[in-house]
């Protein structure tokens, strides 16, 4: 008998600099913890203009997460979706950060008649810093 396909999970934000990497992060943590691990895989991107692959994953998502006990590599950086269109083609489901990024993924037919879910409890480490500074 052969292993069931594994599902794939896309989440995406602006930039793919922060809140979505840390969600991917996690993610692969708790299915891991669940013994989940080889049944699933996550990945994530930006949707945004400004979105570029490559660009450095910010030092508070790299803060946030080695709060947490998970390193990222040096050199870890973004995934531009509008040219890794395959990452929305070959997604089972896609989670993003705001209803605005849903609205923005109807751009991509690759994304269109995929689950796409809102994960409202992945709080955005560079807006939480600018709130702090204007206090």
């Amino acid at each position: 008998m052969s292993a069931p396909a594994r599902r794939q999970i896309l989440v995406v934000c602006h930039a793919n600099t922060s809140r979505s990497i840390i969600a991917e992060k996690l993610l692969l943590r708790m299915l891991a913890e669940r013994g989940l691990a080889d049944r699933v895989d996550v990945r994530s991107g930006g949707i945004a203009p400004f979105a570029r692959d490559g660009s450095l994953v910010s030092l508070d998502a790299r803060l946030v997460l080695r709060e947490v006990g998970i390193e990222l590599p040096p050199g870890a950086g973004a995934t531009d979706l509008k040219t890794q269109r395959h990452l929305l083609a070959s997604a089972d489901t896609i989670l993003v950060m705001t209803e605005e990024q849903r609205r923005m993924l109807a751009a991509f037919p690759e994304a269109a008649g995929k689950p796409v879910l809102t994960v409202r409890e992945v709080p955005d480490p560079f807006t939480d810093l600018l709130r702090g500074c204007a206090s």
